[in-house]
């Protein structure tokens, strides 16, 4: 009997949950939106939500809880610079679950985590430059030299 069924477990051990939640707010903060499957989107949400609302209160103690949390100062600082910046006016439900169908190995159900009001260009952030130069070349037209 499980009195009051505290957190989803996920089938791994507790060190193992603490970072894979750790490193999932990082992507999704990262990137705004990220693919998984929806019992871990589930879990991600509701401290997503909180994350943002630690980085609207702009004061040391939130920065060393977010800093703490998230094993990561970059993304602190998007939370705090951007992130709170973006939803300032909102109080609460900073992120959305789409369901995506079903993964074809093991039929597992998949899910779109992403922030509401998402940026749109946060998805190319690991772009590679020769990605990049790739595209500015194709914009070019060739001139044929003699």
């Amino acid at each position: 009997m499980r009195h009051k069924f505290g957190n989803k477990k996920l089938n791994r051990t507790s060190e193992h949950r603490k970072a894979l939640i750790k490193n999932m707010l990082n992507s999704l903060i990262k990137y705004e939106q990220i693919t998984t499957t929806l019992p871990k989107a589930k879990v991600i949400k509701p401290q997503a939500d909180k994350i943002i609302t630690l980085g609207k209160k702009n004061n040391l103690h939130n920065t060393k809880i977010l800093i703490s949390t998230l094993q990561d100062v970059n993304s602190a600082n998007k939370v705090r610079n951007k992130l709170s910046k973006r939803y300032e006016n909102r109080k609460g439900g900073y992120t959305r679950i789409v369901k995506a169908g079903f993964r074809y190995g093991d039929n597992a159900p998949m899910a779109v985590i992403e922030f509401v009001d998402r940026d749109v260009e946060a998805k190319r952030v690991d772009r590679k430059k020769k990605d990049l130069k790739k595209d500015s070349k194709k914009e070019e037209p060739k001139i044929a030299t003699a």
